[in-house]
């Protein structure tokens, strides 16, 4: 391998290294629990159809909230932080009914009444 696939593939193992490291630290950023390698996903701060380049990992389930309660518009004008997304009320909502639950928790994301009106 060369030039553009090889350096894509070393920077794909880079940032991989650089968000378990930061993963195993500091765990979820929205609900500040640790993440089983099992249940991490990168969500994208600003969508990637709007622009979005940087990624942040989350907890399965709370990747799986914010895209139920939020459209992409919403998120990359409003909620393009994690502390925008922690004071969405909904979101708070959430955060709040997890913090307690074992971090290998199976919930079902219902999509939200709202989504698209806010």
């Amino acid at each position: 391998m060369n030039g553009r696939i090889k350096k894509k593939q070393i920077a794909t193992q880079v940032n991989a290294f650089h968000l378990t490291l930061t993963t195993e630290e500091t765990g979820c950023p929205l609900c500040m629990r640790p993440i089983p390698k099992s249940q991490r996903d990168a969500h994208h701060l600003i969508p990637k159809s709007r622009g979005g380049i940087e990624t942040v990992i989350l907890h399965r389930l709370c990747h799986r909230q914010i895209h139920a309660t939020l459209t992409e518009s919403q998120l990359a004008q409003n909620y393009s932080t994690i502390d925008a997304l922690r004071a969405h009320p909904e979101i708070a909502k959430f955060i709040e009914w997890i913090s307690n639950k074992p971090i290998h928790i199976q919930a079902a994301i219902k999509k939200s009444r709202d989504k698209g009106f806010l």
